[in-house]
């Protein structure tokens, strides 16, 4: 069976579509196409286009010359931030696990050190003792809930053991921050270590690798800026 090919001769392409000539009558048209038969086409036909095409292109897509990306400009971003030189005034509020004291203790002192440091008056803060991590989230959201907080700073400390309790208190109590914080809409600042042993904790709570809880207290003065002399007015203005 005979397979027919229907293509354009290339060149007769620019006469045909250059867009400054006329538009081809129907005999020059069917002039321009040719059917081929198997075989009869060239093994190699490069189509070739002439600068009369490139020239009616141009004619309907003109570049406008000296237009560049970077003549593009957009208005100025704005950029919100805490500060950590501005901590006067703020209050805070302290939630400490019990469980393994020796080592919350310790978070806990780097963090009131840090908010001495930062000029948060001693009357600005209190702490309020948990029996447990687990227990944190729920006191952290009725602190926040109060009103008298720019924010919450979670401490506790999660050791590994040998079951898998280790991963239940761990995971809720991260949970539980973090909803402390979305339900109150004040920043709530996880500062529980969750450790593989003691070691590890004690690394963290003023050892070689600092104290976390000192961090912590760092974290919370800037979101309470944050949130205390932007995006209060910020948000007001949406």
């Amino acid at each position: 069976m005979a397979t027919f090919t229907l293509s354009l001769d290339p060149c007769s392409v620019p006469q045909c579509f250059s867009p400054s000539s006329s538009p081809s009558t129907p005999s020059s048209l069917a002039h321009q196409l040719r059917l081929d038969l198997p075989g009869d086409r060239p093994k190699s036909a490069a189509v070739s286009f002439s600068s009369s095409l490139l020239q009616g292109a141009r004619s309907h897509f003109p570049v406008q010359e000296g237009k560049s990306c970077s003549s593009l400009r957009t208005a100025a971003v704005r950029h919100l931030e805490g500060s950590l030189t501005n901590a006067r005034g703020l209050r805070f509020g302290v939630v400490v696990a019990r469980f393994n004291e020796v080592v919350t203790k310790l978070l806990l002192e780097g963090a009131l050190d840090t908010f001495r440091k930062y000029s948060v008056q001693e009357e600005d803060i209190e702490v309020v003792w948990v029996p447990g991590s687990f227990e944190i989230g729920l006191v952290a959201e009725k602190l926040g809930k109060s009103g008298k907080f720019h924010a919450i700073l979670c401490i506790g400390a999660v050791i590994r053991g040998d079951t898998s309790h280790y991963d239940a208190v761990a995971n809720s109590a991260a949970s539980g921050v973090l909803s402390a914080g979305l339900n109150s809409g004040v920043p709530c600042i996880f500062g529980v270590l969750t450790c593989d042993d003691m070691d590890q904790a004690l690394n963290r709570a003023g050892g070689k690798s600092g104290n976390k809880g000192s961090e912590a207290a760092l974290t919370a003065i800037e979101m309470a800026s944050l949130f205390q002399h932007h995006l209060v007015l910020f948000c007001k203005d949406i």
